[in-house]
């Protein structure tokens, strides 16, 4: 396993038999650990806040020199370029689900309530919206009230970016969209849900979740659901081709 300093927790060095630490910058040095190990795939799990190229990076030699040659630093050109990277030397990325299917969104309803007729506008609303900024690579949620976007998710995260929203909308309720890329792949940056999401939530007044099924993960699924349905929350798993 190699883990990313200061974005994966320390727990993680329990779960594999040698655990390599590397900084987020440190691309040659990530290539070298997988050659010495004799790794040849890689499967990309976690998340990298992407506000840290701005802040905390200090790329190697190597990755210094693919930042220079990307016109655009969104998610895609990113990992993409990381990618391709990895590719030259012989190692490739396996989807990021592999292990992790049953922990994928189904579809329908998946807490024992329905929504109720605002609900189903404002997902039918902001589907759409959500559909168009995650074909721009801009972000993966946004936040309606009353068919109107109150938010847009970018590089704050969907927490940050619910919490700005309910600060706009006078206590209305908010919908809470999230949708995957429309990539055929799952490389990286698949949607992830989980009790964090279920608590901020509750906190922001938000009513109801949509995701994609099949394309969404929910960490602690079960509890996820159980915590979901004690607080009257809607969540729901929509097919990305779905109106």
């Amino acid at each position: 396993m190699v883990a990313i300093r200061g974005e994966a927790s320390q727990d993680v060095e329990k779960l594999a038999a040698s655990c390599h630490w590397i900084t987020i910058g440190e691309l040659s040095k990530l290539i070298d650990i997988l050659k010495q190990e004799g790794i040849t795939e890689v499967m990309m799990t976690g998340q990298v806040k992407h506000v840290s190229i701005f802040s905390s990076i200090r790329p190697d030699w190597r990755l210094f020199k693919l930042l220079a040659s990307l016109k655009e630093k969104n998610t895609d050109a990113l990992i993409g370029g990381v990618a391709k990277v990895l590719q030259d030397e012989g190692i490739r990325l396996v989807d990021s689900t592999t292990l992790l299917k049953p922990l994928l969104a189904g579809a329908g309803v998946l807490t024992r309530r329905k929504p109720d007729g605002d609900e189903e506008k404002d997902v039918r609303y902001g589907r759409r919206i959500a559909s168009a900024l995650a074909g721009l690579d801009v972000g993966q949620s946004v936040a309606i009230s009353e068919r109107a976007c109150v938010a847009i998710e970018a590089m704050e995260g969907t927490d940050a970016m619910l919490r700005r929203a309910a600060s706009l909308v006078n206590s209305r309720p908010l919908r809470l969209i999230k949708t995957s890329r429309g990539r055929g792949h799952l490389l990286f940056d698949v949607p992830v849900t989980g009790l964090n999401t279920v608590a901020v939530m509750q906190e922001t007044g938000t009513t109801l979740l949509a995701i994609d099924a099949g394309r969404t993960l929910m960490l602690d699924k079960v509890e996820m659901l159980a915590q979901a349905d004690r607080a009257g929350l809607c969540i729901v798993g929509y097919y990305p081709s779905e109106p």
